[in-house]
């Protein structure tokens, strides 16, 4: 039978003294003095009862014990709220709480955190979405140190543990969808498209591709923001914003659309908004499409038509692939540190709701008075 192990509890009922007494003079902690008699009693107790100090964890022990990094570009987009809704449920079963670091798109301030790392001395570190290009090999170094997980765009290859996204074939179902109802005059908006967002052009280069494959490229009108909205601190409407001035602009340019495409559920929420406005019936005189199935995309009088790719699975993924990572280097095998590259992938779906529908191909009969 196993001997009870001794406790602090059992040495002050031995040496006649309160617990508190023999912790702070078994740890050396005097902020207030005992007599040279009380010493030697609680020490002579805990010598005699054989009890051993429980080890002491430093701070930096304890804190690589529980912390994940988490690196956001943006919390305005319900989209990111899911990844960290997925990652947080994960991290927490297993006891880690996580630093969330909001980059705000700012090269400064990716840089700034990166740098903190070593401060924070995390267990694992979580991007959700891809690092900057100019980061890439700081983040590849710092994954031989710390484990890394990214969920990423499919078409940006590192060398470090990934929850995928092929955002190409995104834009090729939403594309698809569309054509299989009929239309043909369609238009995509876009946040920035520029060089350091190109999980961005990917989505839209798979939606105007499979037009092409029709025949019908040249029917497809582009339409991303400025440049300047992703040097600027995003707002909660951004996004929206972006749908919203976009869709009015559209509608004075084209007047043979009948279909516009948000490349996120938010500007699609945006685009919506304005055709409300101009008195547009969604989807009998315009349908409607965005992407990722966000909570408001479901309420019922938006029953918005998008693309379901299981964003908070990915969450979850990513935070059980820096969970393996840490096992994995905490338990070699024979001795040696296995080195594995992750790589989880989600099929997406189109969920079809009340935005979309087949083209209405009478011309609409635009209003003269003022």
């Amino acid at each position: 039978m196993n001997k009870k192990k001794v406790t602090s509890s059992d040495v002050a009922k031995y040496a006649g003294v309160s617990q508190t007494t023999v912790s702070m003079i078994l740890n050396k902690k005097y902020n207030v003095s005992f007599s040279k008699e009380v010493v030697k009693k609680v020490e002579d107790a805990a010598r005699e009862l054989g009890y051993v100090l429980p080890k002491r964890r430093t701070q930096k022990e304890s804190r690589r014990e529980k912390l994940l990094v988490v690196f956001c570009p943006n919390l305005t987009n319900p989209y990111y709220v899911m990844l960290l809704q997925g990652i947080e449920a994960r991290a927490t079963e297993q006891g880690f709480g996580l630093f969330v670091c909001n980059t705000q798109r700012d090269l400064e301030l990716e840089e700034r955190y990166l740098k903190m790392l070593p401060s924070l001395n995390p267990q694992g570190v979580i991007y959700t979405c891809n690092p900057s290009s100019c980061f890439m090999e700081t983040v590849e170094q710092l994954s031989n140190k710390i484990p890394f997980a990214v969920i990423n765009n499919q078409n940006e290859r590192l060398n470090v543990d990934a929850v995928e996204l092929d955002n190409s074939k995104l834009g090729r179902i939403m594309a698809k969808h569309l054509l299989e109802l009929g239309h043909t005059h369609v238009a995509y908006i876009a946040p920035p498209l520029t060089v350091r967002q190109k999980q961005r052009s990917k989505r839209v280069e798979g939606f105007l591709k499979e037009f092409q494959k029709a025949g019908l490229g040249d029917h497809v009108v582009i339409k991303a923001a400025d440049e300047q909205i992703d040097k600027d601190v995003p707002g909660i409407d951004s996004e929206y914003r972006i749908g919203y001035d976009l869709t009015k602009e559209l509608l004075k340019e084209h007047t043979d659309l009948t279909a516009i495409v948000g490349l996120n559920d938010m500007i699609a929420f945006g685009i919506l908004d304005a055709l409300y406005e101009e008195k547009y019936k969604v989807p009998g005189e315009m349908s409607v499409m965005g992407c990722d199935n966000t909570l408001f995309a479901r309420m019922h009088h938006i029953a918005l038509t998008t693309v379901e790719h299981f964003v908070i699975y990915k969450g979850r993924d990513a935070c059980d692939i820096i969970m393996k990572k840490i096992k994995a280097r905490s338990e070699p095998y024979a001795g040696i540190e296995p080195v594995s590259i992750y790589h989880v992938e989600y099929e997406p779906q189109i969920v079809m709701r009340g935005t979309t529908g087949y083209p209405n191909l009478k011309k609409r009969k635009i209003s003269t008075k003022k």
